[in-house]
């Protein structure tokens, strides 16, 4: 299993994070209703960064930070201010190829776990379907988000928190 490989391979016993961070502008609201329920279960920190308001539960565990409203911005205070084995929720390659260099967890919002060897095949698919696409080649996009794609995911932040 990938989540197994990414923590025996840094050798590091598992941690509770002390945060979980949330790229919230593309993030499905399934998700992120989700992440709210276990960072109230398991008293863990939550931060969505956004580029817009978004609704938060109220609580003293979950935060939102609105930055400005310019490219990456939400990935940039991510970057800055995650931590080693923080777990940041995002579908965004370059992000999660970043956050895996500051030894913290990535997690997409369908629940593959990003590790350091598969971020790198990633990261090349991802490069060599935008030269496609420059090209003018037409490539399909990812199959749409459903029911399967929420409990993938729910097993697999339950992997890491437990």
């Amino acid at each position: 299993m990938v989540e197994f490989e990414f923590i025996n391979r840094w050798k590091m016993p598992k941690h509770k994070p002390n945060t979980i961070w949330i790229d919230a502008d593309a993030c499905p609201k399934a998700i992120k209703e989700l992440v709210f329920k276990t960072s109230l279960r398991l008293n863990i920190n939550l931060i969505l960064v956004a580029n817009s308001y978004q609704f938060v539960p109220a609580s003293d565990l979950i935060k939102l930070i609105v930055v400005k409203d310019w490219f990456d911005a939400a990935d940039q205070h991510i970057i800055d201010q995650v931590e080693m084995h923080d777990i940041v929720i995002t579908a965004d390659i370059p992000l999660a190829a970043a956050v895996l260099k500051k030894k913290a967890i990535a997690l997409n919002p369908r629940g593959e776990i990003y590790t350091e060897n598969s971020i790198c095949t990633i990261l090349s698919m991802r490069d060599f379907m935008k030269g496609l696409r420059d090209a003018g080649m037409m490539t399909g996009g990812p199959a749409p988000f459903g029911p399967k794609d929420v409990q993938q995911f729910a097993n697999s932040l339950n992997k890491l928190v437990s």
